[in-house]
């Protein structure tokens, strides 16, 4: 069980991130305990890259922090402090200009989409704080199962910034609008209680029980065959954004054919 040999390891250690693949299962670990896996524009090239390389017979992500926490968020000497060495500050980004600022987050934020793709089913493996960036890369995966000691929180409105990792739409579709709205402009705490209840953590499971309660989704979720799990998380996307009730039919038929299609070809004799 290793990294991929075509995924650099110096990208993977300048990242903060561990990877093993273990045939359909994939693990990605933030491996910064020291500093509660805060991240950097370097954990997010990393974990764009992981998506980029990872081979098509992966069907499950596991998303996970290294020691007591998920990840505290961003660095905060991106913030205050001496710069991180090989990291761009914020004044960096800005000086970049509108257009090209604006494709240096674009990159930032691919290291969070993929594991929004319908090729795969991500799940995230949350204990302690899942803070800021935390928080949204937690939101990126399809499934939440955290530990009772869970807290998430929305911090980057009170520093004076905004979500841009992709975090606000799929809190939308999780929590609805008002409750989105009032999680991140006011940064407060959701402890894991009011998280499994208003549906942000797919269940709350005790510290010791999270591996466990993990590898059991794992086990379920490879049952059914790759193309229906595919198909279904599509279907499910077009939903939640809004698709209309003739839209929805439709693509549904549409996936139900494609779906006969494969069954009818792997059950029909071969030569």
């Amino acid at each position: 069980m290793s990294a991929p040999t075509t995924i650099d390891a110096g990208l993977l250690e300048r990242g903060g991130v561990r990877l093993v693949v273990d045939g359909p299962r994939a693990t990605i670990t933030l491996d910064r305990p020291d500093v509660l896996n805060a991240q950097t524009p370097s954990t997010w090239v990393a974990l764009r890259t992981i998506g980029e390389q990872l081979g098509p017979d992966v069907r499950v992500v596991v998303v996970r922090g290294s020691g007591r926490a998920f990840s505290a968020g961003l660095h905060r000497q991106m913030f205050t402090g001496p710069p991180l060495e090989g990291e761009p500050g914020l004044a960096e980004i800005v000086r970049l200009g509108p257009v090209d600022g604006a494709a240096r987050i674009a990159d930032f934020q691919e290291g969070f989409r993929w594991l929004r793709d319908p090729d795969r089913v991500t799940i995230a493996a949350v204990r302690g704080h899942a803070i800021g960036a935390g928080f949204q890369l937690a939101l990126a995966c399809d499934f939440r199962v955290a530990t009772d000691d869970v807290k998430f929180r929305m911090a980057e409105t009170s520093l004076g910034l905004v979500p841009d990792l992709g975090g606000t739409l799929p809190l939308v579709r999780l929590v609805g609008y008002s409750r989105a709205a009032e999680i991140c402009l006011t940064g407060r705490w959701v402890d894991a209680d009011e998280a499994v209840r208003i549906g942000l953590a797919n269940a709350v499971v005790p510290e010791d029980g999270l591996d466990a309660a993990v590898d059991d989704l794992v086990a379920q979720l490879l049952r059914p065959l790759p193309g229906a799990v595919r198909e279904t998380l599509a279907l499910l996307a077009s939903a939640a954004d809004g698709a209309t009730e003739q839209e929805q039919l439709r693509v549904e038929r549409e996936a139900q054919l494609r779906r006969i299609a494969e069954i009818s070809a792997l059950a029909a004799p071969r030569n």
